[in-house]
């Protein structure tokens, strides 16, 4: 730990009172005002561009932030002040840097999650290829699940806990317990793995390959309950079997429909037409759960306070999948939504967007 004074010194308890009053008053304020300054102290320093992107990421977290700077800043206040009780100081500094830990791990999980949906998101459409929104989601699990490792090792190491020989002995006692429960173990991996993977969900109708078809009513760790269509009989499988077998998800199969209406300001001819529906067309094309070939443009002519204009109705089709994949999906298409907007205005067509994308759910009929 941090050692300010040398050893054997003893401050006094109303001198060491002072001390951790005024880095008390010192971490406050540093938690409110440290805040404000970053983003007008980057736009100066570094760039216009800078500045805005500090806002849209990390501003909208400005109370965390503060929050643990305050929490940072007590913490070592209290590693370097000397206390002349030990249970005193470990009664309240474990729990102090307990909470710093996992504020601090919050934010940058926070901070990623708005920097994905941001930035990440919109470098995937860019790319040109099809955009897999599972592998999206796995890379933010795993940023998650990083940020949560480093939390730990930190604090581990900030409290001289030996995590390696801890990890050790669970590691020969896991082995253990790993003879002693194979099968056990093995459909509870099972079940982590279907929660990873989601290949269905609760209310799902599935089919197996040896005849069983129903609809799930609930996923545990060692097994999964299925019921029967038809009989009504509750089929329970392992976990651990379904992940060896084909499972075909007919909920899945489901689609929803994302309607968007342009208002061009002036009639369009045939030959603007193709173009803007070609631009619409290819705009989906790289996004995986996007069924970019139903992807429906229509074209109609009407009137609008007394002129007359050309309105377009898109509606795409987003493939159903698992609740948050289908999110994602949704914000990929709606990066894909302001591309067409850009792309549209480039080519010198003027329009406005009538309304809010409308979602409409088309499920499959079993």
């Amino acid at each position: 730990m941090l050692d300010a004074f040398p050893e054997g010194v003893i401050v006094d308890p109303g001198f060491q009172f002072f001390l951790l009053a005024i880095s008390g008053a010192i971490a406050f304020l540093a938690g409110y005002f440290i805040p404000k300054m970053i983003q007008p102290a980057i736009a100066i320093a570094v760039s216009e561009k800078a500045g805005d992107t500090y806002s849209k990421i990390v501003d909208p977290y400005r109370s965390l932030i503060g929050i643990v700077i305050a929490l940072g800043i007590t913490d070592i206040s209290w590693l370097i002040i000397p206390s002349p009780n030990d249970l005193w100081f470990e009664i309240v500094e474990i729990p102090l840097s307990l909470t710093l830990a996992i504020a601090a791990t919050w934010l940058a999980s926070r901070l990623f999650s708005n920097f994905f949906d941001v930035y990440l998101l919109d470098a995937a459409l860019r790319k040109g290829r099809k955009t897999n929104s599972e592998l999206l989601i796995l890379g933010k699990y795993i940023a998650n699940a990083a940020f949560i490792f480093v939390a730990i090792v930190i604090f581990a190491q900030a409290h001289q806990i030996n995590i390696l020989g801890i990890l050790a002995s669970l590691g020969i006692g896991g082995l253990a317990v790993a003879f002693a429960a194979q099968k056990t173990l093995e459909q509870l991996l099972g079940g982590i793995v279907l929660y990873v993977d989601r290949p269905f969900s609760v209310d799902d109708y599935i089919g197996l390959p040896d005849g069983t078809f129903g609809r799930i009513e609930s996923i545990g760790l060692r097994s999964t309950k299925i019921r029967s269509s038809g009989k009504g009989t509750l089929i329970i499988v392992p976990n651990s079997s379904l992940t060896q077998v084909t499972i075909e998800n007919f909920t899945g199969a489901k689609k929803v429909m994302a309607i968007l209406y342009l208002n061009l300001h002036q009639v369009i001819p045939s030959e603007e037409r193709a173009l803007i529906r070609q631009t619409i067309v290819n705009s989906t094309d790289d996004i995986f759960g996007i069924d970019s070939r139903n992807t429906d443009v229509a074209f109609r002519d009407r009137k609008n306070g007394g002129e007359n204009i050309t309105q377009v109705q898109i509606t795409f089709f987003i493939l159903g999948s698992g609740d948050v994949s289908m999110d994602l999906r949704r914000q990929l298409l709606d990066l894909a939504t302001q591309s067409i907007t850009q792309q549209l205005r480039g080519y010198g067509i003027e329009f406005d967007i009538e309304e809010s994308t409308i979602y409409v759910d088309s499920p499959i009929t079993i």
